[in-house]
């Protein structure tokens, strides 16, 4: 079998070090960056291949020979991508959380016998392989709120905080309007809204807020009640309140002494050093999914809850560990057949398969990633 990884960044790079050290299959990363396909190569004996995605037409020459694909690129580049992919009738797993609706890519990918699983990290993606399975558990569910957000272990002012992935990425979930469902009704809030404070037992208070992270739970789940909330060190919210009010983080280009720039764009380049984990700097992932409903005619009420730090050994970040891992595995359901099922498949698919489900658990136990899982019954 051989894969190709469209992406060789933080999480990119845990992609292919996972499917290396864990598959006997033949692994080709794919970036723009020599630097880091050289020490890939290095690290975990994989064939590296230079290309700049952006400026190829199609990615079938890359892809050719590849049984699958994963799709580890920016957001901005992951709906043109995975269409690519579809079309040069590939197998493919996308981590890219591309702000299109994927759903418009259904129909090619079942005319090309396709399977594309998308939004396949943490959250989303096991966040919504956990929903898929609680439907298939509890009796009826009625609620999903799901509370996640990668930090720094350590808190440094001013931000207290690091981007574990692209800061523009992290920026745009701070402008996108979040679509939550409140009493049956679909409902549009402003990011950063809506913020609470939640104590988690091992961590102590973080603070929540709005951001537009049901994706395709909003079209697959029927549920009257549901929302997904950010995970923060309290008074970061305020902060980018600040930025994006002042304009900081608008499209729209702007003239500055004769020439034009997007404010986002700059402000997300003077963040990336500041938001940059320094090496060997210990990050964390936590997420706590919330579901209720009714089991045996009793109100029960489902909760995950994962906390994932650092892995010296690997020096892998949580983030990456938790969202690349995550893809991986799902990649190598799809390869084996394990999961096969044609056209855009959103992660509660995978959760709706029992055996797929309980595979994933078993992989996360071997990498030392444990969801602790509680049922309640309610009075």
């Amino acid at each position: 079998m051989q894969v190709s990884v469209l992406g060789a960044g933080m999480v990119g790079s845990a992609i292919i070090k996972y499917l290396a050290r864990e598959t006997e299959a033949a692994v080709i990363a794919v970036d723009s960056n020599q630097e880091a396909l050289e020490r890939l190569e290095y690290e975990a004996s994989v064939k590296g291949f230079r290309a700049n995605l952006l400026e190829i037409e199609s990615v079938e020459p890359l892809v050719s020979q590849s049984d699958l694909v994963v799709c580890a690129v920016p957001g901005f580049m992951g709906f043109e991508t995975v269409k690519k992919v579809i079309l040069a009738r590939k197998n493919v797993v996308d981590i890219s959380f591309f702000p299109e609706d994927p759903f418009l890519l259904d129909e090619l990918a079942k005319e090309n016998g396709v399977t594309a699983v998308v939004d396949c990290g943490v959250a989303p993606g096991l966040c919504n392989i956990i929903a898929g399975h609680v439907t298939t558990i509890l009796d009826q569910v009625e609620s999903y709120a799901c509370y996640v957000g990668g930090l720094p272990l350590i808190r440094r002012w001013p931000f207290e905080y690091k981007a574990v992935f692209s800061p523009v990425d992290v920026l745009e979930e701070y402008t996108r309007p979040c679509r939550i469902r409140e009493g049956g009704r679909d409902v549009i809030k402003p990011a950063l809204s809506e913020v609470e404070l939640i104590d988690f037992p091992e961590l102590g208070t973080l603070e929540a807020f709005n951001t537009d992270g049901l994706r395709t739970l909003v079209r697959t789940l029927a549920l009257p009640s549901m929302k997904e909330k950010t995970l923060r060190y309290p008074g970061h919210a305020n902060l980018m309140r600040i930025f994006r009010e002042s304009g900081f983080l608008d499209q729209e280009p702007v003239e500055v002494e004769g020439g034009s720039v997007r404010p986002i764009a700059l402000t997300s380049q003077l963040l990336f050093d500041q938001w940059r984990l320094g090496k060997g700097e210990e990050d964390m992932t936590i997420m706590r999914v919330f579901m209720e409903g009714s089991k045996d005619g009793r109100k029960a009420a489902c909760v995950y809850d994962l906390v994932d730090k650092y892995d010296h050994e690997t020096q892998t970040t949580a983030m990456a560990r938790t969202t690349g891992y995550t893809a991986a595995i799902v990649a190598c359901q799809v390869m084996e057949g394990s999961f096969d099922r044609k056209g855009i498949c959103p992660p509660e698919f995978i959760g709706r398969k029992k055996t797929s489900f309980e595979n994933l658990l078993a992989a996360y136990e071997k990498q030392h990633i444990r969801l602790k899982k509680t049922i309640e019954e309610r009075e």
